[in-house]
C-alpha cells in the first residue's frame, strides 16, 4: 500500500527536481582593480589564535593563525566598485569575505572576536588580540 502511494507522489515532485539547473558560473580571479588591504593580527594572548573568514552564509575558512606573542598577516583585497573584501585561494579566485573573526585555536568560533571590515579604510592595518575572561578580544 505504501509503495502504491510513494511512486505517484514521486512523479508529482519530479518536475520540481528538474527546476534546479546546475550551470557554470564566472569566478573573478586575480587582483586587477582591487586594492591591497593586508591585516596584521598581533596575538597578545597566552594561547594560539585562529582567524577565520566567513566566505558564504554557512562556510568559513581559516585565513591565518598566530602563536602567543607573534603576529600573522591576512592578505585581503578591497573592491572599490562593490565595497567588498576578498581573500584569494590557491587558484587566485576571489573569495568574498562576509565576516572576519579571530578566536582561540580549537574553539575559534565560541571564543571569537569579530574584526570589522565594513567602514574600515582600505589599506594596511594592525589589530591586537588579547585574552579576557576566556574569550579573545581584538581591537
Amino acid at each position: 500500500m505504501v509503495l502504491k502511494l510513494f511512486f505517484p507522489a514521486l512523479l508529482i515532485f519530479m518536475p520540481l527536481a528538474q527546476a534546479t539547473e546546475l550551470r557554470p558560473i564566472t569566478v573573478r580571479t586575480g587582483t586587477e582593480g582591487l586594492v591591497s588591504t593586508p591585516l596584521t593580527i598581533l596575538n597578545a594572548a597566552n594561547l594560539p589564535v585562529s582567524c577565520n573568514g566567513e566566505i558564504a552564509h554557512w562556510y568559513s575558512i581559516e585565513l591565518a593563525a598566530a602563536a602567543p606573542g607573534t603576529s600573522s598577516r591576512i592578505e585581503l583585497w578591497f573592491d572599490p566598485l562593490t565595497g567588498t573584501y576578498a581573500a584569494l585561494n590557491d587558484a587566485r579566485e576571489n573569495l568574498p569575505v562576509e565576516r572576519l573573526w579571530c578566536g582561540f585555536v580549537g574553539r575559534a568560533y565560541e571564543t571569537r572576536s569579530q574584526i570589522a571590515l565594513i567602514g574600515a579604510l582600505p589599506g594596511a592595518r594592525s589589530v591586537a588580540c588579547a585574552g579576557q575572561a576566556g574569550r579573545l578580544i581584538c581591537g
